[in-house]
């Protein structure tokens, strides 16, 4: 891949630790919830943080709800336990 060697002490499992954060507009909930006159977020924005190795998984989840994602950020390293955590229980 673009930007990675096999030299040194970086790996591709270094991939695995990765974590990005999308930022996600006008994805609904559930089809149900289409149905309803009133919106049921108030912002509207969601955050949504998933590993580098979800990444196409996630994206193709998010279109299929309605969703347009507005930008991908990597997550700094004091962020990514955190959020790997928060990651893998959502999607456990």
């Amino acid at each position: 891949m673009f930007g990675q060697t096999t030299l040194g002490s970086g790996t591709l499992s270094d991939a695995s630790n990765r974590m990005f954060r999308y930022e996600v507009e006008g994805m609904r909930q559930t089809y149900e919830s289409d149905k309803l006159s009133y919106p049921i977020r108030r912002s509207g924005s969601i955050y949504v943080t998933v590993p580098y190795s979800r990444m196409n998984e996630e994206m193709q989840r998010i279109n299929r709800m309605g969703g347009r994602i507005v930008s991908i950020e990597p997550l700094t390293l004091e962020n990514n336990s955190e959020a790997k955590s928060e990651a893998t229980a959502a999607h456990s």
